[in-house]
């Protein structure tokens, strides 16, 4: 049975549709290297620290991530 992973695809598309870098997100956000880290390698993050870069976004918790399956 496969499980379900987190995916910021949509959030690196973002990024790059708004023409922000990751290193200066993670600046204008005031979010950590380990959490930059975390949401590079598909790691949960706390719901307080999405919520944080959709409001820096102006966008829903669905426009940065999703939940896929993991078939490996």
């Amino acid at each position: 049975m496969s499980e379900r992973r987190v995916s910021y695809n949509k959030l690196w598309k973002l990024l790059i549709d708004r023409n922000i870098s990751q290193t200066d997100f993670r600046k204008l956000t005031d979010i950590s290297f380990n959490t930059m880290t975390k949401l590079r390698n598909r790691e949960f993050v706390s719901l307080p620290i999405l919520l944080k870069l959709c409001n820096h976004l102006d966008c829903d918790i669905s426009d940065i991530c999703e939940f896929v399956r993991d078939e490996s």
